[in-house]
């Protein structure tokens, strides 16, 4: 796959399923808090445009002739409910001088197979695909995913090798979404000394050896699903690196994220290949390295064993396998209200972002116009004073001419 642009902004090069739909607005660039961003403004006019309101918006040549005017730094593309189009955001995964990507930009892109360009930075790749986004989280790192209230800019820089319309990719984003974006199911043991907690130190060890941790993670309730995964088995994922992923899911919880532990168990799975210690990315990272570190990101919950003592002094009745088995439903779903909190503070700083952008622009409207206004005044009292010198002058060359006339008589 080449990662050199190869078209320009022109309706020949935006794929029909966008150019068709007169969801268009002009951009442009602005810093706020030290930090750059992309304002949206109205094609053709210039004022604040809204993701959420159809009058803001116009069809492509609108937007692509108000661009070339030079009244906008570009031009972007908003979902909406009503359409198909979902939109894959890859950040700061693009050398702009080399062209060299990262691994998993480079693994998304492939197997997402649609339209895809470079983004206006030059640093980041934006996929587009028609399908329907699944549900919970949209974002991890720097992967995002959009199919409504948003805008995404487009530059026609595609990306050599990939197709040149927005293809039909639902089952590819799922599977990218579990992959590489979705909360991993929390594995659940099956006896009762163990409970589940949200892990605040993930790089702090269970102290189970290697033989007990496999022992416990085969016992639990997803054990088959471990122990296919472990004798390297990838039936139910479309790729290697999907079931990678979940067999270090696994590893993870178990493993309170010892990222050495997890290590050394991989390499002993069936799933060990070569390019586990590859080099994959821009700072270095293997690709068992950077697996290891999103399995960990992944996992908001971890295994914690009771201590030997208070299994001694406090030995597991009835009442505390009921005890247990409360603690753990109470904590997981105080972990699942706990990311719905961060999922909803997320939209409401993105809608104060927005209205900040649409505040900005208006102050900075209010200030032309407050420029344009006295200089209006300006000109209109000059005209007053002319015309008032206008009829002093009058005036008193008509008082002249008559004291003269009654000076000689007339």
């Amino acid at each position: 796959m080449s990662e050199e642009p190869t078209e320009m902004l022109t309706q020949e090069s935006i794929p029909d399923e966008l150019v068709d739909r007169p969801q268009w607005v002009c951009w442009r660039r602005a810093e706020r808090d030290g930090k750059a961003t992309k304002i949206p403004v109205v094609p053709g006019v210039g004022s604040f445009a809204s993701s959420t309101d159809p009058e803001t918006w116009a069809d492509f040549e609108t937007a692509v002739a108000y661009l070339e005017r030079g009244r906008a730094d570009g031009v972007g593309f908003v979902f909406t409910e009503a359409d198909p189009i979902v939109g894959v955001d890859l950040d700061d995964c693009r050398d702009p001088e080399t062209g060299d990507v990262d691994d998993d930009a480079k693994d998304i892109i492939t197997r997402l197979d649609s339209y895809t360009e470079v983004s206006p930075s030059g640093t980041g790749y934006h996929v587009l695909i028609q399908g329907s986004l699944p549900e919970g989280r949209n974002r991890r790192g720097k992967i995002e995913c959009y199919d409504t209230a948003r805008f995404f800019t487009v530059t026609g820089d595609r990306v050599t090798g990939t197709p040149t319309e927005v293809s039909q990719r639902q089952d590819a984003l799922e599977a990218i979404h579990r992959e590489y974006i979705a909360d991993e199911e929390p594995a659940q043991a099956t006896d009762s000394p163990t409970r589940v907690t949200e892990c605040e130190e993930t790089t702090s060890s269970t102290s189970l050896d290697d033989d007990t941790l496999l022992e416990k993670a085969k016992s639990a309730s997803n054990g088959a699903k471990f122990d296919r995964l472990w004798n390297g088995s990838t039936s139910g994922y479309d790729s290697n690196s999907e079931a990678d992923m979940a067999l270090c899911c696994i590893l993870a919880f178990w493993s309170g994220g010892d990222t050495t532990q997890m290590d050394q168990l991989f390499r002993q799975s069936e799933l060990i290949r070569e390019k586990w210690d590859e080099v994959h990315y821009a700072d270095g990272s293997t690709y068992g390295e950077k697996t290891i570190e999103r399995a960990i990101e992944r996992t908001s919950e971890f295994y914690e064993p009771r201590s030997k003592e208070a299994e001694i002094d406090a030995p597991t009745t009835d009442s505390d396998d009921a005890d247990n088995t409360r603690s753990r439903a109470y904590l997981v779903e105080k972990n699942r209200l706990l990311r719905e909190r961060v999922n909803t503070l997320e939209a409401t700083l993105e809608e104060r972002d927005e209205r900040i952008d649409e505040l900005e622009t208006e102050v900075a409207r209010l200030t032309d116009a407050d420029a344009v206004q006295p200089r209006q005044s300006d000109a209109v009292n000059d005209d007053r004073r002319t015309e008032a010198t206008d009829d002093d002058a009058e005036s008193e060359a008509t008082s002249l001419w008559g004291r003269t006339k009654r000076l000689f008589g007339e």
